[in-house]
């Protein structure tokens, strides 16, 4: 086939082009024997370019081969610009050349191409709708070769072409077009008039030849950038045919379908067949999109796992990543994550965060080299001068002996636990979900407005109850807060808050074990004065605290005062270092995983079963997992624990839960009728309140009937009195 490409002269005013037009995507490019241009190739092969041949427009064309420029004459009505403009004659060879091609502004730029040979299926394409069926694209295809072959003949039969062909490699002279001014000059009243007028009719002739000339390849150029871009397109079908082939996915051809329209990403099925007779293309219906199920709502984020000591030995720091990693393999392991619904976890912002902490400890610990960059310099350089850091005995650094710090993730990591928590309390709160466990670290209930400690930076539960009063006008928050360690950080920033009640069961040691704070007596100040219980465990581990005792407190101080304050919501800093497998220095207590499950249930009775828990303290993994298990399978109401209601008291217990009952029975009625019973089992207290119920039933049956016979008695006694 012919090509040919118009080279516009900067200097002609009549004629205009466009810059050199780059590809949008590999499918623009012609290939080359690996099926991509190389780099040099990154510039588009092919050349936009507008020029006015008396009323002929070339538009955008292929470069495909080289030749030499010929110079033809333009249409005598340009009379400001000059009077020839070079056109290039190409033509094909046997032999494979890289041509150059002239572009204004650049250098010659090389194009490589082949005529054949595979193509490596290319990385990035275009959206665009598949192209139509090779049955419908063959006949095209032969009616476009048919009549570009019919007008090549034609452009053959023309002599002048021929000439100008078979001296492509020389270089063209250039003939003058006759003007009127020149014709003016030259006239005379000699014989030569009739010599100039045969001359000017033979230029008239030729430039007529040329112009049709131009038609006819103009034509023929067209018809194969057309022919170009249609093989294109069915090359493209094929490839994506075979694709699917290999695939084993059916593809199913007809004259004609209907807009693709977007369905959700799937594997490939190895097991359809390719249909005998091709269908109309159809799409399955698009599935509907998927609602949030009214379920147990679960969080996690692998972000979290990075805050770890720089020193890389886990073995001697408790609060390490495998706790919430361990948890959510266990989850899955039961089946227990299919059954809940998994939602996205997020960073708490800045202002959320200082909901609770100061802007000085939000800027030295929800911040790292990164972030800080969007920060107020100034105000930054005062801030982390004031921090202060310590060399841990293992080598890496920490905020105090306990509590390591990494400066790129410990306060990401923070600020995911913080902010998955509160997004996981929205959810439920907001009646999205039923109610929740988030698996987050690090925990939260040590850390106070201003200063970390104890594996905690920044207070999540306290965070979100914030949250959930600020932006969901929650009015009554119930905080649960049963870790083995006292939650100094909840209660410090609750302390004088009537709308949120904060009830501890905690290892106290009458102040001897960590953090030391939590004694019966602290109850609040102001109008939060009685919204603040503690139940302090005392008498150190002879013997520990069990299940036993943990059903004893929630019979008699937790659940009737929960259930006289009537939460919205119940928030539970769940910490599961009470659980057995934790050494004395860490817990020491006895309590079972069947126990929290109850617990759980226990608390599921309040707020319509909004409640969320948040891990917080827990290292002996067995033992964290197994309870985590069973909070989960508690929130989804898949166990009943029989077993752990019949325990034997130990002494311990009737101190502590006697002391608290006396002084937050001062604030709290309901807890007066149940000093007698805390040394009855769950289950020998159940007992009792059953008979207590069924005498009282019983008394007003018997009552009930004593009234019935008395009026019945009395009755003719008033109907005698009435006919008298």
């Amino acid at each position: 086939y012919l090509f040919m490409c118009v080279l516009l002269s900067d200097s002609s005013p009549s004629s205009s082009s466009t810059p050199v037009s780059g590809c949008s995507s590999p499918n623009d490019s012609l290939p080359n024997e690996n099926g991509v241009l190389p780099a040099a190739a990154s510039l588009s092969h092919e050349v936009t370019a507008e020029s006015e041949l008396g009323s002929l427009k070339l538009g955008r064309v292929p470069v495909v081969s080289g030749a030499s420029p010929v110079l033809l004459p333009l249409g005598v009505e340009e009379q400001s610009g000059p009077l020839m403009q070079p056109v290039l004659i190409l033509e094909p060879s046997g032999l494979v050349h890289t041509p150059l091609l002239a572009v204004p502004g650049l250098g010659p730029v090389p194009l490589q191409f082949s005529a054949s040979g595979p193509h490596k299926p290319l990385s990035r394409t275009r959206s665009e709708p598949l192209p139509q069926s090779p049955r419908a694209l063959h006949p095209h295809l032969l009616q476009q070769q048919q009549h570009s072959a019919q007008l090549l003949e034609r452009l053959k039969q023309q002599t002048h072409l021929g000439k100008l062909m078979s001296k492509s490699s020389e270089k063209p002279r250039l003939r003058q077009i006759p003007s009127e001014d020149m014709d003016s000059e030259e006239v005379g009243p000699s014989a030569g008039d009739a010599h100039q007028g045969r001359v000017r009719a033979e230029s008239q002739r030729e430039l007529e030849n040329q112009e049709e000339q131009l038609n006819l390849q103009h034509t023929l150029i067209l018809n194969q950038s057309r022919l170009w871009e249609t093989q294109k397109q069915l090359q493209q079908l094929r490839r994506q045919t075979a694709h699917m082939e290999t695939l084993a996915v059916p593809m199913m051809l007809g004259a004609a379908h209907r807009p693709l329209s977007r369905t959700q990403s799937s594997p490939a099925s190895t097991s359809l067949t390719l249909p005998d007779k091709a269908l109309p293309l159809t799409t399955a219906p698009e599935p509907p999109q998927s609602q949030p199920r009214f379920t147990t709502g679960l969080v996690y984020d692998s972000q979290m796992l990075k805050h770890q000591c720089t020193c890389g030995d886990n073995s001697s720091h408790p609060e390490h990543a495998g706790r919430i990693q361990s948890i959510w393999s266990r989850l899955q392991e039961r089946g227990l994550r299919g059954q809940c619904e998994s939602i996205r976890g997020r960073k708490a912002t800045l202002e959320e965060l200082q909901s609770v902490h100061t802007e000085r400890h939000v800027l030295l610990y929800g911040t790292n080299p990164l972030n800080r960059l969007k920060l107020d310099n100034r105000k930054l350089a005062g801030i982390l001068s004031q921090r202060m850091f310590v060399m841990l005995p293992c080598g890496g650094v920490g905020v105090d002996n306990d509590t390591i710090w990494n400066e790129m993730h410990t306060s990401t990591a923070s600020r995911m636990a913080a902010g998955s928590v509160t997004e996981l309390a929205f959810r439920v709160a907001k009646g999205e979900l039923k109610n929740g466990f988030a698996v987050v670290r690090p925990p939260g209930h040590h850390a106070d407005p201003s200063n970390p400690m104890g594996f905690c930076f920044f207070n999540s539960v306290a965070i979100a109850a914030k949250q959930l009063q600020q932006k969901l006008s929650a009015s009554k928050i119930l905080i649960v807060d049963w870790d083995v360690h006292h939650g100094n950080g909840t209660q410090e920033i609750f302390y004088n808050d009537p709308s949120v009640l904060y009830v501890s069961l905690h290892r106290y040691d009458n102040g001897n074990f960590f953090p030391g704070s939590g004694g019966p007596a602290e109850v609040g100040s102001g109008a939060g004065e009685g919204f603040n219980v503690n139940v302090a465990w005392t008498g150190g581990l002879e013997p520990p605290m069990g299940d036993a005792e943990y059903l004893a407190a929630f019979r008699t101080v937790v659940m009737p005062i929960a259930q006289e304050f009537s939460p919205d919501v119940v928030l539970v800093s769940s910490g599961f270092d009470a659980a057995e497998g934790h050494p004395a220095p860490l817990g020491g207590y006895k309590v079972t995983a069947k126990c929290f499950g109850f617990l759980t249930r226990q608390l599921m009775a309040l707020a319509g079963g909004r409640v969320v828990l948040a891990l917080e303290g827990g290292h002996d993994l067995t033992a964290i997992c197994d309870a985590s298990e069973a909070c989960v399978s508690a929130l989804l109401g898949l166990e009943i624990w029989n077993d752990i209601m019949s325990g034997k008291l130990c002494h311990n217990l009737v101190q502590s839960v006697n002391c608290e009952i006396s002084v937050s029975g001062q604030y709290w009625s309901s807890l007066k009728p149940l000093m007698g019973t805390v040394g009855q089992s769950f289950l020998g207290a159940q007992r009792k309140d059953c008979e207590e119920t069924d005498t009282v039933n019983a008394m007003a049956s018997l009552s009930v009937g004593v009234l019935t016979n008395k009026s019945l008695v009395d009755e003719p006694m008033e109907h005698d009195e009435d006919s008298l």
